[in-house]
């Protein structure tokens, strides 16, 4: 049987005020993505701009709390139960070789178009083409062999 949800919720924990403003400013921005027309967009493009945002938002925390250590472990473990990031992500951040990884998707191997293969995002630029511009199915973002600014991503390969 499923456990039946109530309306009493623990408070959250002391120094969520001091991020709260921040943490809604999220929650703005990812409702106005939601809301957003997807006419024009294939498939994919119509999560992007959630992608990006849900990734900007967990960013942010796990710096608060393995970066910075502005937040104790109880606020840290009260948000991500909450819901405010992905843990699966964070749990990537924090092994080696996955310090930049934009998306979880990124890294599964039955989500790739070649089976057992990662993301074209993963691949260093040492490794592409010149001139060769490849964009993520996965978050949209852009993986360029050249070496200079470029809009978007520069890829998420810890090589780079």
């Amino acid at each position: 049987m499923p456990k039946i949800r109530t309306s009493r919720t623990k408070p959250p924990p002391e120094g969520f005020e001091d991020i709260q403003d921040i943490l809604e400013e999220y929650e703005k921005k990812m409702r106005d993505a939601e809301t957003e027309s997807h006419e024009g967009k294939r498939k994919v493009e119509a999560v992007w701009p959630i992608m990006r945002i849900s990734h900007a938002r967990s960013r942010y925390i796990y710096d608060l709390y393995y970066k910075r250590e502005l937040i104790s472990r109880q606020l840290y473990d009260w948000l991500l139960k909450q819901g405010y990031a992905d843990a699966n992500l964070i749990a990537k951040w924090k092994k080696q070789g996955y310090e930049r990884l934009c998306c979880v998707r990124c890294v599964q191997v039955k989500d790739s178009n070649f089976q057992g293969s990662t993301c074209i995002c993963r691949v260093p630029k040492a490794s592409l083409k010149k001139g060769i511009v490849v964009e993520c199915p996965n978050c949209g973002k852009i993986t360029t062999a050249y070496y200079e600014l470029t809009p978007g991503c520069r890829g998420c390969a810890s090589g780079d």
